[in-house]
């Protein structure tokens, strides 16, 4: 079995709480302020932003999800350092929701994806100034989504990856 079909096949497995799996990407985030205060909306015209910005530097976006839970939180850091990194997965290995955990399946990318794509274009403005703001409006949004219970439709199975990814990842014969 490849790597790939491993990962697939370990995301149709239904849930189990004692090894729960929990997938994670990350994302910079340009930083940016306003150079100007925007003009208000009036009667029969739109509000109005100056195209020129003060750049702030960046922060990186951390997204962990367990797909099958539905369960999500984010969070920005400074830098993009595997010390930057654990700190979250601490927090993770320490929430309450996983305190009966024998072990976490961290994975990497693949359910993540498409949660973090939804947090920059659904509560993450272009013109955000402070890493603290995007950690604000992360955490927000993924209390938001967890409240709902809105979890991850994914259908990309092994046998998919077989005829989508036919050259990288043969089927071998023995």
């Amino acid at each position: 079995m490849s790597r790939m079909e491993a990962v697939l096949d370990r995301y149709s497995r239904p849930r189990y709480a004692r090894y729960p799996v929990i997938c994670m990407d990350e994302h910079a985030k340009l930083l940016r302020a306003d150079t100007r205060p925007a003009q208000p909306a009036r009667p029969g015209r739109p509000a109005t932003y100056d195209y020129a910005y003060v750049r702030r530097g960046t922060c990186t976006i951390g997204m962990f999800v367990e797909p099958l839970g539905p369960w999500r939180t984010a969070h920005a850091t400074a830098r993009r350092t595997a010390v930057d990194w654990a700190h979250p997965v601490k927090a993770i290995a320490d929430h309450p929701h996983y305190r009966a955990a024998e072990r976490l399946i961290l994975s990497w990318l693949h359910r993540a994806e498409p949660e973090l794509s939804g947090l920059t274009r659904q509560a993450l403005s272009p013109r955000m100034a402070t890493q603290e703001e995007v950690h604000a409006q992360g955490t927000a949004w993924a209390e938001a989504r967890n409240a709902a219970q809105k979890g991850i439709n994914w259908q990309f199975r092994t046998a998919d990856a077989r005829v989508r990814l036919k050259h990288p990842y043969p089927s071998v014969e023995t």
